[in-house]
């Protein structure tokens, strides 16, 4: 793959929290934690961020919520990806429309999606129990 306009191109942070649906808050957390998201800065200390960064943040962002792992183990297998090259630019280059078909290919289903349903409904039980 070349390197075209679109891989040369360096994003704000308010861009890559839409794109990436994240507050700007998690990402500047995400970098204290991923030693691979490193982002460069303007001369202003803007954070400007590149297509492979965004790839990694949408990684991040896939083992952290869809996947949940915990911040050492998305660490752990971000790192993993990394040395078989699964994060490279352009993983995240897919249009909206394949991403909601990837994300409805991955939901869980039958016993799977009861059994999340019913852990999920208990959780929120015993928080209404420690609010009171």
């Amino acid at each position: 793959m070349s390197d075209g306009p679109e891989e040369k191109r360096l994003y704000k942070i308010g861009e890559v929290c839409r794109m990436a649906d994240v507050q700007p808050y998690v990402l500047r957390y995400w970098e204290t934690e991923f030693p691979a998201l490193a982002p460069g800065k303007s001369g202003g200390g803007q954070r400007l961020y590149t297509r492979r960064e965004i790839d990694i943040i949408l990684r991040i962002k896939q083992l952290l919520y869809s996947e949940g792992f915990t911040i050492a183990g998305a660490k752990k297998k971000l790192e993993g990806d990394m040395i078989d090259g699964a994060v490279a630019p352009g993983i995240a280059t897919a249009s909206t429309d394949s991403q909601v078909a990837e994300r409805k290919a991955t939901k869980p289903s039958g016993d799977v999606a009861r059994t999340l349903h019913d852990v999920r409904e208990e959780l929120h039980a015993i928080l209404r129990m420690l609010d009171e």
